[in-house]
């Protein structure tokens, strides 16, 4: 991919910022648990948070290829932190697009400057994958709306400032047309959070809300009511493609530590760069990243061109974490027992990137959508063929 000498000049802030302040300290941060504020506004004063969004608010109208590569060095640097760009991207741009101008302006600055972390409340205990499923209420009372019931998975659950809350405002058998989307603070009387002990990504705080007649005003409404599940699936398939290149980052990171480490290391008196049954292994996980990066790019210039992208965003969803897992566990293997250990960040890449086999759709609902997205289009061509005799 050649880049613009814009792309450049970014890219090389980002890639200096990751190597001098995230890399070193990503083993570390695991075991502080949450994320630190102050590196999250040092990367918003240099502009690197949401340079996809608008510049009305702070943003650099930057495109989605743009924004790709910056998420990209964050997640070489520090797989985790690089969750404050995508949360930045998903969030703010459906908050500049279906929020009040009031609202939009003082969440999507302040996520921009780094000055606050908005979360996704989506998932629930009966509705993950089935987002349309959903059953938190939320009940209009004039000119307020009453909150009730959980929402879990949530990123940043228990450090988040606000979360764009997705609810049902119709009834059940309304299926998707019954949800509405809402900017919701998380310092409002009735809502308690909760924290999971995951494998992996510590310091993101995964959890749980639940909500308990929480009252937030009509304004806080996104866009008109019912018409939430729209918002939320346009959003997807740019964040999509964002999670895959935190794991291809992630992936490319292992690999060069692995090739430094075979060219370094002596056995039976030579390197083992020196047998091909340490460096194939290599070579294929570098070729194996290199492809996947290659469509994860080419999915963000076909939003950058306003082309449909949703079959090769589910493409990347499914295919970089899984590969990226695999080629990471080759990198341990190479290090032997040393990379058993736990003073190397092979296995910390693991666990990291295994979670993103799961949130924000499993392999099986992504080659689901890819398979409903190519039968589709076979059944459009045909009717029209059939209107034509």
């Amino acid at each position: 991919m050649i880049l613009s000498e814009d792309d450049q000049a970014l890219r090389d802030v980002a890639r200096r910022f990751a190597k001098e302040r995230l890399r070193p300290g990503y083993q570390k941060r695991e075991q502080s648990a949450c994320i630190d504020r102050d590196l999250v506004r040092q990367m918003g004063a240099l502009g690197l948070i949401g340079v996809d969004l608008p510049e009305e608010y702070g943003g650099l109208g930057a495109s989605a290829v743009t924004a790709g590569i910056i998420i990209e060095e964050m997640a070489y640097g520090d797989f985790n932190v690089s969750y404050v760009q995508l949360l930045a991207s998903l969030m703010g741009m459906i908050l500049a697009r279906n929020a009040s101008p009031e609202i939009a302006r003082h969440w999507v600055s302040r996520m921009i400057s780094g000055d606050a972390i908005v979360g996704l409340g989506l998932s629930e205990p009966g509705s993950g994958s089935d987002a349309a499923s959903l059953a938190l209420k939320a009940r209009r009372e004039g000119e307020e709306y009453v909150l009730n019931g959980e929402k879990t998975s949530i990123t940043f659950a228990d450090q988040a400032d606000a979360v764009v809350l997705f609810a049902r405002t119709g009834k059940p058998e309304d299926g998707a047309r019954g949800i509405s989307a809402f900017m919701l603070p998380l310092d409002l009387p009735g809502i308690q959070r909760t924290r999971f002990d995951d494998v992996g990504s510590k310091i993101i705080g995964r959890g749980s809300l639940f909500l308990d007649d929480v009252r937030i005003p009509v304004a806080n409404r996104l866009g008109d009511e019912g018409k939430g599940f729209t918002q939320v699936m346009q959003g997807f398939d740019y964040s999509r493609v964002l999670i895959a290149l935190q794991c291809v980052a992630a992936a490319q990171a292992s690999i060069d530590e692995a090739w430094e480490y075979v060219k370094e290391r002596q056995t039976f008196g030579a390197p083992l760069a020196q047998y091909q049954g340490v460096t194939f292994p290599l070579a294929e996980g570098e070729t194996l990243i290199a492809a996947a990066r290659q469509l994860c790019y080419h999915a963000l210039a076909l939003r950058d061109a306003g082309q449909p992208h949703t079959a090769e965003a589910a493409m990347v969803k499914w295919l970089c974490p899984k590969t990226a897992f695999d080629v990471i566990h080759q990198c341990l293997l190479t290090f032997g027992h040393y990379g058993w250990s736990m003073d190397l960040p092979h296995q910390q890449r693991l666990r990291d990137v295994m979670g993103l086999e799961i949130g924000d759709g499993t392999a099986q609902i992504m080659k689901l959508i890819i398979a409903r997205e190519r039968v589709g289009r076979i059944a459009v061509q045909y009717l029209k063929q059939e209107g034509k005799k």
